[in-house]
C-alpha cells in the first residue's frame, strides 16, 4: 500500500488544522507516494530509534514529535540530528508526525492519559478549534431506513464528544406520487398513482466526516439521486480542545495521588508543586506535553490538581501562589501514544485490507535519569 492510505486515513482522525500554528505536523522525510509495508510507532525520531527501525525492516515511521521542528542550517553529516536524516533518507524510510493534532483529537493523546488515570466526567480542557458542525436530513423508503440510518451513523453522521452514539432522528409518513409517462421508477409504475412509506432521517455531521458521509448516502440510498437536504448550524460546533478534565472515584491525598501517578505512568520519579502534601483531590486537569502555562485555566475551570510535564521554575512558584497542586511526571509519559496508534492501525489495517505490519518502537527515548 501507499504511505497516503496511511495518512488519509489518520488525517481523518486528527486533521492538520488541529494542530497549532507553528507546529510542523505532518509529512517530515521522504514521499507518501512511497509502498509501505512495515510501519513504527514512536514517541520521538532520534537516532536509535532510526537504528531501531532498520535492523526491523521498517520503512515507515509514524511519530508524535516531528523529528524537523527546527529546520536544519545546513548538512554537515558531523552533526548527529544531521546524520540521522541523512540515515533515514539513505534507507528510504518515510517519516510522518502527528503533534498538536493528536493532542486535540477525540479520542486522541490526552483521552488516552485521563483513561490512564481512570477519570471520569470527562470534558475538555484548552480550547483550540472550532468545527462547523451540519445537520443532514435523509428522506428514504421506510423498508431501508434502517439500513440507512446505520450505515450514514458508521460513516460519521453522529454528533462528537457526546455521551451518546448513534444519535439520531426519524418520522415517518406517506409518500404520494404518479410518475410520468417515460419515467422509470425505482418503486411504482409510470402513469399511475403510487404511494409509500417513507421516513425521514435527521443526523448531526462534524464537518471533518461530511465527504465520507455524503458518499456513503451516494452508495446505499436505493434510488439514483437520494433525496437530501444539509445546512450548517450557525448556533452550534464541534469544539476540539488539548488536555482534559475529569474527576477520580475518590478524594486522594497530594502525596497519594503523586504515587498514583507514578504507577500509571510508569515512571521512577516525578515532581510535585504543592503547599500541603496531604491536601485532598479529586477534580483533576491533565495535559500530556509543556503545559504549564495552562495552570490558570486549569484553576479556573474547577481542578483540585494538575498533572503535565516539563513545569518551568518561576511557573513551579507561581503555581504555588495560586494554591494549585501540580504533578509534573514528565514529557514521556506521551509515550502512551505508541501502542495506542499501533492498536488504532492494525484495527484499520482489518478494517480496509492493508497489507501492513505494525511494529512498536521498544527505545526508551526519555532523556532524564532519575538518581
Amino acid at each position: 500500500m501507499k504511505a497516503k492510505e496511511l495518512v488519509e486515513q489518520f488525517e481523518k482522525f486528527a486533521p492538520k488544522k488541529l494542530a497549532m500554528q507553528t507546529d510542523p505536523v505532518g509529512l517530515q522525510i521522504g514521499s507518501l507516494d512511497s509502498d509501505i509495508h512495515k510501519v513504527m510507532t514512536t514517541l520521538d525520531v532520534r537516532p536509535e530509534v532510526v537504528d531501531e527501525a532498520i535492523e526491523n525492516n521498517v520503512d515507515f515511521i509514524f511519530a508524535h514529535h516531528p523529528v524537523m521542528f527546527r529546520p536544519a542550517k545546513n548538512l554537515d553529516l558531523s552533526d548527529p540530528q544531521n546524520a540521522m536524516y541523512a540515515k533515514i533518507i539513505a534507507h528510504h524510510i518515510t517519516v510522518y508526525a502527528a503533534h498538536t493534532n493528536l493532542d486535540s483529537a477525540d479520542d486522541g493523546m490526552n483521552d488516552w492519559l485521563a483513561a490512564a488515570l481512570k477519570l471520569t466526567n470527562i470534558s475538555g480542557f484548552v480550547p483550540e478549534y472550532d468545527e462547523s458542525v451540519f445537520r443532514l436530513t435523509v428522506q428514504v423508503p421506510k423498508v431501508y431506513a434502517t439500513a440507512v440510518r446505520m450505515s450514514l451513523v458508521d460513516a460519521g453522521a453522529q454528533a462528537s464528544g457526546t455521551q451518546y452514539s448513534g444519535y439520531t432522528y426519524e418520522i415517518d409518513g406517506t409518500v404520494y406520487y404518479v410518475p410520468k409517462a417515460g419515467a422509470d421508477p425505482t418503486m411504482g409504475t409510470a402513469g399511475e398513482p403510487n404511494e409509500i412509506e417513507d421516513s425521514r432521517l435527521e443526523f448531526e455531521v462534524p464537518e471533518k466526516n461530511l465527504h465520507q458521509v455524503l458518499r456513503t448516502l451516494n452508495d446505499v440510498h436505493p434510488l439514483e439521486k437520494p433525496l437530501y437536504n444539509l445546512i450548517q448550524l450557525a448556533d452550534k460546533k464541534h469544539h476540539y480542545t488539548m488536555g482534559r478534565l475529569g474527576d477520580l472515584s475518590e478524594p486522594m491525598a497530594v502525596k497519594d495521588f503523586a504515587e498514583y501517578c507514578k504507577q500509571v505512568f510508569h515512571v521512577s520519579g516525578l515532581r510535585v508543586i504543592a503547599r500541603d502534601l496531604e491536601q485532598p483531590v479529586q477534580r483533576v486537569a491533565v495535559l500530556g506535553g509543556d503545559g504549564g502555562k495552562f495552570f490558570p485555566l486549569a484553576k479556573q475551570k474547577g481542578a483540585d490538581v494538575y498533572v503535565t510535564g516539563d513545569v518551568y521554575y518561576h511557573t513551579g512558584h507561581d503555581m504555588l501562589a495560586a494554591n494549585l497542586p501540580v504533578i509534573d511526571p514528565g514529557h514521556h509519559i506521551e509515550a502512551i501514544c505508541i501502542p495506542r496508534l499501533a492498536e488504532m492501525f492494525k484495527r484499520w489495517s482489518t478494517e480496509n485490507n492493508w497489507s501492513i505490519d505494525i511494529y512498536q518502537s521498544t527505545i526508551n527515548t526519555d532523556p532524564y535519569t532519575f538518581m
